[in-house]
């Protein structure tokens, strides 16, 4: 019984910690995202922006989640600081993403 206890601890922090080291992927993924924009190389950027749809549209509720919550927010707000145009940057899906966050932040 106690045994049983204590692996259910366990999982529970496995899981906690997969869902912490998915949104420092994200935060990691969105650092280089900027930094390819900084430097100009917007083919990376932009390859950079594609895979980051695919794991949004592809991926479990917590990788969407990093996605939308960590690495979209991180790379538009990054591109409103510095004025850039993100509407020929960002995928589709992302974009509506984006847009969705805009809306209920209420700027």
């Amino acid at each position: 019984m106690f045994w049983h206890k204590e692996e259910e601890h366990k999982n529970s922090f496995l899981m906690k910690n997969q869902v912490t080291s998915i949104y420092k992927q994200a935060e990691r993924f969105a650092e280089i995202t900027k930094k390819s924009i900084i430097s100009g190389n917007i083919v990376r950027a932009k390859k950079c922006l594609a895979l980051a749809e695919r794991l949004f549209i592809n991926g479990s509720i917590e990788t969407k989640n990093a996605i939308s919550n960590v690495y979209v927010f991180s790379v538009s707000s990054f591109m409103e600081v510095r004025h850039c145009n993100i509407s020929h940057l960002f995928p589709q899906t992302l974009k509506a993403e984006y847009i969705k966050q805009i809306n209920a932040s209420g700027v």
